[in-house]
Protein backbone atom coordinates (compact mmCIF):
# COMPACT_ATOMS: atom_id res chain seq x y z
CA UNK A 1 0.00 0.00 0.00
CA UNK A 2 1.54 3.30 -1.10
CA UNK A 3 1.14 6.21 1.34
CA UNK A 4 1.26 9.97 0.78
CA UNK A 5 1.97 12.22 3.74
CA UNK A 6 0.56 15.69 4.50
CA UNK A 7 1.79 18.18 7.11
CA UNK A 8 -1.20 20.17 8.35
CA UNK A 9 -2.89 22.25 11.02
CA UNK A 10 -6.50 22.21 9.74
CA UNK A 11 -7.55 25.23 11.77
CA UNK A 12 -10.21 24.51 10.56
CA UNK A 13 -10.29 22.12 7.57
CA UNK A 14 -11.60 24.09 4.55
CA UNK A 15 -12.07 23.77 0.78
CA UNK A 16 -8.46 24.76 0.09
CA UNK A 17 -7.34 21.84 2.25
CA UNK A 18 -9.72 19.56 0.36
CA UNK A 19 -8.09 20.66 -2.91
CA UNK A 20 -4.64 19.89 -1.47
CA UNK A 21 -5.80 16.50 -0.18
CA UNK A 22 -7.41 15.45 -3.47
CA UNK A 23 -4.43 16.72 -5.47
CA UNK A 24 -2.05 14.74 -3.23
CA UNK A 25 -4.01 11.54 -3.94
CA UNK A 26 -4.03 12.27 -7.67
CA UNK A 27 -0.34 13.19 -7.96
CA UNK A 28 0.91 10.27 -5.86
CA UNK A 29 -1.63 7.63 -6.87
CA UNK A 30 -1.35 6.51 -3.23
CA UNK A 31 -3.67 4.09 -1.44
CA UNK A 32 -3.33 5.80 1.96
CA UNK A 33 -3.26 9.44 3.09
CA UNK A 34 -1.36 10.09 6.33
CA UNK A 35 -1.53 13.51 7.99
CA UNK A 36 0.76 14.75 10.72
CA UNK A 37 -1.24 17.50 12.42
CA UNK A 38 -0.30 20.08 15.04
CA UNK A 39 -1.91 19.53 18.43
CA UNK A 40 -3.83 22.13 20.41
CA UNK A 41 -1.31 24.93 19.82
CA UNK A 42 0.01 25.94 16.42
CA UNK A 43 3.14 27.16 14.67
CA UNK A 44 2.18 30.83 14.87
CA UNK A 45 1.99 30.48 18.65
CA UNK A 46 -1.78 30.51 18.93
CA UNK A 47 -4.42 28.10 20.25
CA UNK A 48 -6.27 26.01 17.68
CA UNK A 49 -9.87 27.04 17.09
CA UNK A 50 -11.12 23.65 18.33
CA UNK A 51 -9.35 20.71 19.93
CA UNK A 52 -7.00 18.34 18.12
CA UNK A 53 -9.62 15.57 18.40
CA UNK A 54 -12.22 17.59 16.52
CA UNK A 55 -9.70 18.67 13.91
CA UNK A 56 -8.52 15.06 13.48
CA UNK A 57 -12.17 14.09 12.94
CA UNK A 58 -12.48 16.82 10.27
CA UNK A 59 -9.49 15.29 8.49
CA UNK A 60 -10.88 11.74 8.62
CA UNK A 61 -14.31 12.86 7.40
CA UNK A 62 -12.62 14.58 4.45
CA UNK A 63 -10.63 11.53 3.33
CA UNK A 64 -7.44 11.33 5.41
CA UNK A 65 -6.79 7.74 6.59
CA UNK A 66 -4.39 8.27 9.53
CA UNK A 67 -3.81 11.34 11.69
CA UNK A 68 -0.71 11.58 13.88
CA UNK A 69 -0.08 14.45 16.29
CA UNK A 70 2.89 16.73 15.69
CA UNK A 71 4.34 17.16 19.21
CA UNK A 72 4.29 20.58 20.88
CA UNK A 73 8.08 20.90 20.76
CA UNK A 74 7.93 20.87 16.93
CA UNK A 75 4.45 22.28 16.28
CA UNK A 76 5.23 25.64 17.91
CA UNK A 77 8.63 26.28 16.35
CA UNK A 78 10.11 28.15 13.40
CA UNK A 79 9.93 26.51 9.96
CA UNK A 80 13.13 24.45 10.15
CA UNK A 81 12.30 22.76 13.48
CA UNK A 82 8.64 22.36 12.52
CA UNK A 83 9.69 20.62 9.29
CA UNK A 84 12.25 18.34 10.97
CA UNK A 85 9.68 17.00 13.43
CA UNK A 86 6.87 16.57 10.90
CA UNK A 87 9.02 14.92 8.21
CA UNK A 88 10.53 12.52 10.76
CA UNK A 89 7.00 11.35 11.71
CA UNK A 90 5.90 10.80 8.11
CA UNK A 91 9.15 8.97 7.38
CA UNK A 92 8.69 6.72 10.42
CA UNK A 93 5.08 6.05 9.35
CA UNK A 94 6.34 4.63 6.03
CA UNK A 95 5.21 7.37 3.64
CA UNK A 96 6.34 7.04 0.04
CA UNK A 97 5.49 10.67 -0.78
CA UNK A 98 5.23 14.01 0.99
CA UNK A 99 2.85 16.46 -0.69
CA UNK A 100 2.77 20.09 0.42
CA UNK A 101 1.06 23.25 -0.76
CA UNK A 102 3.21 26.13 -1.97
CA UNK A 103 2.94 29.52 -3.61
CA UNK A 104 5.40 28.30 -6.26
CA UNK A 105 3.82 24.98 -7.28
CA UNK A 106 6.84 23.50 -9.11
CA UNK A 107 8.85 20.82 -7.27
CA UNK A 108 11.83 21.26 -9.64
CA UNK A 109 12.23 24.84 -8.42
CA UNK A 110 12.46 23.53 -4.85
CA UNK A 111 15.24 21.10 -5.82
CA UNK A 112 17.07 23.92 -7.62
CA UNK A 113 16.71 26.19 -4.58
CA UNK A 114 17.99 23.51 -2.21
CA UNK A 115 21.09 22.96 -4.34
CA UNK A 116 21.63 26.71 -4.77
CA UNK A 117 21.31 27.40 -1.02
CA UNK A 118 23.56 24.51 0.02
CA UNK A 119 26.37 25.97 -2.12
CA UNK A 120 25.93 29.44 -0.61
CA UNK A 121 24.86 28.62 2.95
CA UNK A 122 27.85 30.28 4.63
CA UNK A 123 27.30 33.60 2.84
CA UNK A 124 23.55 33.36 3.47
CA UNK A 125 24.01 32.85 7.23
CA UNK A 126 26.53 35.71 7.45
CA UNK A 127 24.10 38.03 5.68
CA UNK A 128 21.30 37.05 8.10
CA UNK A 129 23.49 38.00 11.08
CA UNK A 130 24.38 41.30 9.40
CA UNK A 131 20.72 42.23 8.88
CA UNK A 132 19.65 41.16 12.38
CA UNK A 133 22.19 43.64 13.78
CA UNK A 134 20.25 46.42 12.05
CA UNK A 135 17.20 45.54 14.17
CA UNK A 136 15.01 43.71 11.65
CA UNK A 137 13.18 40.47 12.46
CA UNK A 138 14.67 37.06 11.68
CA UNK A 139 12.21 36.32 8.82
CA UNK A 140 12.97 39.74 7.29
CA UNK A 141 16.71 39.13 7.65
CA UNK A 142 16.29 35.78 5.87
CA UNK A 143 14.36 37.38 2.99
CA UNK A 144 16.93 40.18 2.59
CA UNK A 145 19.80 37.71 2.73
CA UNK A 146 18.20 35.55 0.03
CA UNK A 147 17.70 38.60 -2.20
CA UNK A 148 21.38 39.50 -1.88
CA UNK A 149 22.43 36.11 -3.23
CA UNK A 150 21.26 37.32 -6.67
CA UNK A 151 19.53 34.04 -7.35
CA UNK A 152 18.89 32.99 -10.97
CA UNK A 153 15.52 32.13 -12.50
CA UNK A 154 13.92 28.83 -11.55
CA UNK A 155 14.18 29.23 -7.75
CA UNK A 156 11.35 29.62 -5.27
CA UNK A 157 10.61 32.90 -3.51
CA UNK A 158 11.72 32.29 0.08
CA UNK A 159 9.79 35.27 1.39
CA UNK A 160 6.51 33.33 1.00
CA UNK A 161 5.42 31.25 4.05
CA UNK A 162 4.49 28.00 2.30
CA UNK A 163 7.52 28.15 0.01
CA UNK A 164 9.70 28.49 3.12
CA UNK A 165 8.08 25.44 4.71
CA UNK A 166 8.39 23.43 1.50
CA UNK A 167 12.09 24.28 1.23
CA UNK A 168 12.62 23.06 4.80
CA UNK A 169 10.64 19.88 4.10
CA UNK A 170 13.10 19.03 1.31
CA UNK A 171 16.03 19.87 3.59
CA UNK A 172 14.61 17.57 6.28
CA UNK A 173 14.10 14.72 3.77
CA UNK A 174 17.75 15.08 2.73
CA UNK A 175 18.96 15.27 6.33
CA UNK A 176 17.04 12.12 7.29
CA UNK A 177 18.20 10.36 4.13
CA UNK A 178 14.54 9.51 3.65
CA UNK A 179 13.28 7.81 0.49
CA UNK A 180 10.10 9.93 0.52
CA UNK A 181 9.51 11.72 -2.77
CA UNK A 182 8.35 15.35 -2.34
CA UNK A 183 5.43 16.69 -4.38
CA UNK A 184 3.90 20.16 -4.34
CA UNK A 185 0.50 21.64 -5.16
CA UNK A 186 0.10 25.32 -6.01
CA UNK A 187 -2.11 27.12 -3.51
CA UNK A 188 -5.40 28.32 -4.97
CA UNK A 189 -6.81 31.86 -4.66
CA UNK A 190 -6.28 32.65 -0.97
CA UNK A 191 -2.92 33.57 0.51
CA UNK A 192 -1.97 32.06 3.88
CA UNK A 193 -2.54 35.26 5.89
CA UNK A 194 -5.50 36.71 3.92
CA UNK A 195 -8.04 38.16 6.34
CA UNK A 196 -10.72 38.64 3.68
CA UNK A 197 -12.48 36.13 1.46
CA UNK A 198 -10.65 35.91 -1.88
CA UNK A 199 -13.15 33.88 -3.94
CA UNK A 200 -16.57 32.26 -3.80
CA UNK A 201 -15.29 28.84 -2.68
CA UNK A 202 -11.70 29.16 -1.39
CA UNK A 203 -10.71 31.17 1.68
CA UNK A 204 -7.74 31.13 4.03
CA UNK A 205 -8.12 29.63 7.50
CA UNK A 206 -7.25 33.12 8.83
CA UNK A 207 -10.26 34.71 7.12
CA UNK A 208 -12.55 31.86 8.22
CA UNK A 209 -11.47 32.26 11.85
CA UNK A 210 -11.93 36.02 11.61
CA UNK A 211 -15.49 35.48 10.39
CA UNK A 212 -16.21 33.02 13.22
CA UNK A 213 -15.00 35.54 15.80
CA UNK A 214 -16.86 38.43 14.17
CA UNK A 215 -19.91 39.89 15.88
CA UNK A 216 -21.56 39.84 12.44
CA UNK A 217 -20.90 36.13 11.94
CA UNK A 218 -24.42 35.42 10.76
CA UNK A 219 -24.17 38.11 8.08
CA UNK A 220 -20.78 36.93 6.78
CA UNK A 221 -21.26 33.17 6.67
CA UNK A 222 -18.56 30.59 6.07
CA UNK A 223 -20.62 27.66 4.76
CA UNK A 224 -19.37 28.05 1.18
CA UNK A 225 -15.72 27.84 2.26
CA UNK A 226 -15.80 24.64 4.33
CA UNK A 227 -17.12 21.09 3.82
CA UNK A 228 -20.43 20.22 5.52
CA UNK A 229 -18.56 17.83 7.84
CA UNK A 230 -16.33 20.67 9.10
CA UNK A 231 -19.38 22.86 9.60
CA UNK A 232 -21.13 20.13 11.62
CA UNK A 233 -18.06 19.55 13.83
CA UNK A 234 -17.55 23.30 14.46
CA UNK A 235 -21.22 23.62 15.39
CA UNK A 236 -21.00 20.60 17.70
CA UNK A 237 -17.85 21.89 19.42
CA UNK A 238 -19.39 25.30 20.09
CA UNK A 239 -22.62 23.71 21.33
CA UNK A 240 -20.70 21.46 23.74
CA UNK A 241 -18.01 23.83 24.97
CA UNK A 242 -19.43 27.29 24.31
CA UNK A 243 -16.15 28.55 22.86
CA UNK A 244 -13.88 28.83 19.85
CA UNK A 245 -10.39 29.16 21.28
CA UNK A 246 -8.38 32.35 20.72
CA UNK A 247 -5.63 34.20 22.55
CA UNK A 248 -8.04 36.59 24.29
CA UNK A 249 -9.38 33.62 26.30
CA UNK A 250 -5.88 32.92 27.64
CA UNK A 251 -4.71 36.50 28.23
CA UNK A 252 -5.76 36.63 31.94
CA UNK A 253 -3.52 33.59 32.58
CA UNK A 254 -0.63 35.11 30.63
CA UNK A 255 -1.03 38.47 32.36
CA UNK A 256 -1.01 36.79 35.79
CA UNK A 257 2.17 34.86 34.95
CA UNK A 258 3.93 37.99 33.72
CA UNK A 259 2.85 40.14 36.68
CA UNK A 260 4.24 37.66 39.20
CA UNK A 261 7.30 36.74 37.13
CA UNK A 262 10.92 37.37 37.96
CA UNK A 263 12.87 38.56 34.87
CA UNK A 264 15.57 35.98 35.60
CA UNK A 265 12.97 33.19 35.51
CA UNK A 266 11.54 34.47 32.23
CA UNK A 267 14.97 34.36 30.63
CA UNK A 268 14.87 30.57 30.99
CA UNK A 269 11.76 30.39 28.78
CA UNK A 270 12.28 29.36 25.17
CA UNK A 271 12.69 32.28 22.72
CA UNK A 272 12.89 34.91 25.49
CA UNK A 273 16.04 36.82 24.48
CA UNK A 274 17.70 40.24 24.45
CA UNK A 275 15.88 41.71 27.45
CA UNK A 276 12.38 41.26 25.97
CA UNK A 277 11.30 39.87 29.39
CA UNK A 278 11.34 43.35 30.93
CA UNK A 279 9.24 44.78 28.10
CA UNK A 280 6.75 41.91 28.46
CA UNK A 281 6.30 42.50 32.21
CA UNK A 282 5.91 46.27 31.79
CA UNK A 283 3.39 45.88 28.95
CA UNK A 284 1.32 43.33 30.90
CA UNK A 285 0.86 45.96 33.63
CA UNK A 286 -0.79 48.40 31.24
CA UNK A 287 -2.78 46.19 28.83
CA UNK A 288 -6.39 45.06 29.24
CA UNK A 289 -6.52 42.65 26.31
CA UNK A 290 -4.20 40.40 24.37
CA UNK A 291 -4.46 42.55 21.24
CA UNK A 292 -3.61 45.68 23.20
CA UNK A 293 -0.70 43.84 24.82
CA UNK A 294 0.64 42.64 21.45
CA UNK A 295 0.31 46.01 19.75
CA UNK A 296 2.26 47.67 22.56
CA UNK A 297 4.99 45.04 22.88
CA UNK A 298 5.63 44.54 19.14
CA UNK A 299 8.87 45.95 17.72
CA UNK A 300 10.58 45.91 14.33
CA UNK A 301 12.75 42.97 15.45
CA UNK A 302 9.99 40.92 17.08
CA UNK A 303 7.26 39.80 14.65
CA UNK A 304 3.71 39.15 15.83
CA UNK A 305 4.26 35.42 15.29
CA UNK A 306 7.47 35.29 17.31
CA UNK A 307 5.87 37.24 20.16
CA UNK A 308 2.87 34.89 20.18
CA UNK A 309 5.24 31.92 20.42
CA UNK A 310 7.10 33.57 23.30
CA UNK A 311 3.78 34.19 25.08
CA UNK A 312 2.74 30.60 24.48
CA UNK A 313 5.98 29.24 25.94
CA UNK A 314 5.49 31.47 28.99
CA UNK A 315 1.94 30.15 29.31
CA UNK A 316 3.19 26.55 29.18
CA UNK A 317 6.39 27.28 31.15
CA UNK A 318 8.46 25.72 28.37
CA UNK A 319 12.19 26.10 29.00
CA UNK A 320 14.97 26.50 26.44
CA UNK A 321 16.49 23.13 27.31
CA UNK A 322 13.21 21.31 26.54
CA UNK A 323 12.85 22.77 23.06
CA UNK A 324 16.42 22.17 21.93
CA UNK A 325 16.85 18.62 23.19
CA UNK A 326 15.22 16.82 20.22
CA UNK A 327 15.79 17.26 16.49
CA UNK A 328 13.43 14.47 15.43
CA UNK A 329 10.20 13.03 16.81
CA UNK A 330 10.49 10.09 19.20
CA UNK A 331 6.95 8.65 18.94
CA UNK A 332 3.88 8.37 16.71
CA UNK A 333 0.79 9.58 18.59
CA UNK A 334 -2.26 8.28 16.73
CA UNK A 335 -5.27 10.63 16.90
CA UNK A 336 -7.53 8.95 14.37
CA UNK A 337 -7.89 6.38 11.60
CA UNK A 338 -10.29 5.07 9.00
CA UNK A 339 -10.84 1.40 8.19
CA UNK A 340 -8.29 1.81 5.42
CA UNK A 341 -5.85 3.39 7.86
CA UNK A 342 -6.32 0.59 10.36
CA UNK A 343 -5.52 -1.99 7.68
CA UNK A 344 -2.35 -0.07 6.77
CA UNK A 345 -1.22 0.06 10.42
CA UNK A 346 -1.81 -3.66 10.87
CA UNK A 347 0.43 -4.37 7.87
CA UNK A 348 3.07 -1.80 8.86
CA UNK A 349 3.17 -2.21 12.65
CA UNK A 350 6.41 -4.22 12.69
CA UNK A 351 8.06 -1.78 10.27
CA UNK A 352 7.21 1.58 11.86
CA UNK A 353 10.28 3.65 12.64
CA UNK A 354 9.00 4.95 16.00
CA UNK A 355 6.86 3.63 18.91
CA UNK A 356 3.13 3.86 18.16
CA UNK A 357 0.96 5.43 20.89
CA UNK A 358 -2.73 4.65 20.62
CA UNK A 359 -3.55 5.48 24.26
CA UNK A 360 -1.47 7.90 26.33
CA UNK A 361 -1.88 6.01 29.62
CA UNK A 362 0.26 3.19 28.20
CA UNK A 363 3.25 5.42 27.25
CA UNK A 364 5.74 6.44 29.94
CA UNK A 365 8.48 8.28 28.02
CA UNK A 366 9.05 11.84 29.32
CA UNK A 367 9.19 13.22 25.76
CA UNK A 368 5.38 13.29 25.78
CA UNK A 369 5.13 15.56 28.87
CA UNK A 370 5.06 18.88 26.94
CA UNK A 371 2.03 17.61 24.98
CA UNK A 372 0.22 16.64 28.17
CA UNK A 373 0.91 20.02 29.73
CA UNK A 374 -0.16 21.88 26.57
CA UNK A 375 -3.48 19.98 26.46
CA UNK A 376 -4.21 20.82 30.10
CA UNK A 377 -3.53 24.49 29.53
CA UNK A 378 -5.61 24.48 26.35
CA UNK A 379 -8.56 23.17 28.42
CA UNK A 380 -8.21 25.79 31.17
CA UNK A 381 -10.60 28.21 29.45
CA UNK A 382 -13.44 25.67 29.38
CA UNK A 383 -16.26 25.57 31.96
CA UNK A 384 -15.13 23.72 35.11
CA UNK A 385 -17.02 20.46 34.57
CA UNK A 386 -15.76 20.23 30.98
CA UNK A 387 -12.24 21.20 32.01
CA UNK A 388 -11.89 18.16 34.27
CA UNK A 389 -13.38 15.94 31.57
CA UNK A 390 -10.84 17.29 29.08
CA UNK A 391 -7.92 16.63 31.47
CA UNK A 392 -9.01 13.00 31.71
CA UNK A 393 -9.66 12.71 27.97
CA UNK A 394 -6.00 13.32 27.18
CA UNK A 395 -5.11 10.03 28.90
CA UNK A 396 -8.21 7.94 28.20
CA UNK A 397 -9.31 8.97 24.70
CA UNK A 398 -8.59 6.19 22.18
CA UNK A 399 -7.91 7.17 18.57
CA UNK A 400 -11.01 8.21 16.63
CA UNK A 401 -12.09 5.30 14.45
CA UNK A 402 -14.11 6.19 11.36
CA UNK A 403 -15.60 3.00 9.92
Amino acid sequence: MKAVGLIVEYNPFHNGHAHHLNSAKELSNADIVIAVMSGNFLQRGEPALVSKWYRANMALQAGVDLVFELPYIFATQKAENFANGAVSILDAAGCDFLCFGSENGDIHDFYNTLEFMEERNETYQENIKKHIKTGVSYPKAQALSFEELKSPQGLVDLSKPNNILGYHYLKAINSLKSSMAPLTVKRKNADYHDEHFASERIASATSIRKALFSTNEQEIGIDQFIPQTTNALLTDYYRQFGIFHQWENYYPFLQFLLLQANPNELREIYEVEEGIENRLIKTAMESNSFREFMEKVKTKRYTWTRLQRICLHILTNTKKIQMTSLEQASYLRLLGMTENGKEYLNKMKAHLGLPLISKLSSYKNEDILPDIKASRIYACVLPNHLKVKSFEEEFKQPPIYLK
